[in-house]
């Protein structure tokens, strides 16, 4: 018997199934070992986007944010053509299919927040800004309980596409120096009441990279809770959430 936990629950499986050597080099698993290789290569290019992020995957991301990500962009490495095993990981061609993931796969920003905005890059893709015309907060802000303020980030990370590397036998970035790099801006705590307000948010990319062709610009808009107490202000647990909103 092997055990194992899964989403907070203790569960129990008996052992079986081929063994690692089979898989390894039996004739009958030549297709498992090609998607093997096809989904390490989509984890691998799932944890550089959130290495990117890593400044607000823990308080607006969830704990399946990495499972998602790599069904995401193994969906896209089955769309593309070639040997199978070693088929390309390129966001650059499947921008769309990242566009409006939800890195809190059990709130969503929308579910929270929808005031309407507008997210662009500049030509040469080294600056994104987010722009969200004037409302009212307590109008299109559904706050957790106990909330008083709240906070709007705009995040980007750079994500080089992906190739199989027979010298190594794994995938690796096209772009490794442009990979895996991310960046964030916050607006002002803003209190949740009936008071007017705008937003405008811009950031850089890191290191004040162009980014090549082969590497995209993912953009995120989240929302984070604020209670206030005696005068200091402090982060709620619940309530926090963020978008992918764009890819440049």
């Amino acid at each position: 018997m092997s055990f194992y936990t899964s989403n907070g629950e203790y569960l129990a499986r008996t052992a079986g199934g081929p063994t690692k050597e089979q898989i390894n080099n039996g004739a009958n698993f030549v297709r498992t070992r090609e998607n093997n290789k096809e989904f390490g290569g989509s984890a691998k290019v799932g944890k550089a986007l959130r290495t990117a992020l890593s400044g607000v995957v823990q308080t607006m991301g969830g704990s399946n944010l990495a499972a998602r990500l790599t069904a995401v962009f193994k969906s896209i490495n089955s769309r593309a053509t070639g040997i199978r095993g070693k088929r390309p990981i390129a966001l650059t061609t499947s921008k769309d299919m990242l566009r409006g993931l939800e890195l809190n796969e059990k709130l969503s920003l929308t579910s929270v927040f929808n005031a309407p905005y507008e997210v662009e890059a500049n030509a040469e893709r080294t600056e994104v800004s987010l722009s969200v015309p004037s409302f009212v907060p307590m109008n299109f802000i559904k706050a957790p309980a106990g909330a008083t303020k709240f906070r709007l980030t705009l995040a980007c990370g750079l994500v080089s596409d992906y190739s199989f590397d027979d010298s190594t036998r794994n995938y690796e970035p096209d772009n490794p120096i442009q990979n895996a790099l991310g960046n964030t801006t916050s607006g002002a705590l803003t209190p949740i009441g009936n008071t007017p307000v705008t937003f405008s948010l811009s950031l850089t990319v890191p290191n004040a990279i162009e980014p090549d062709n082969d590497v995209s610009v993912v953009t995120c808009l989240g929302i984070e809770f604020y209670q206030e107490v005696s005068g200091t202000d402090y982060l709620l647990a619940q309530g926090n959430t963020m978008q992918i909103i764009g890819v440049f």
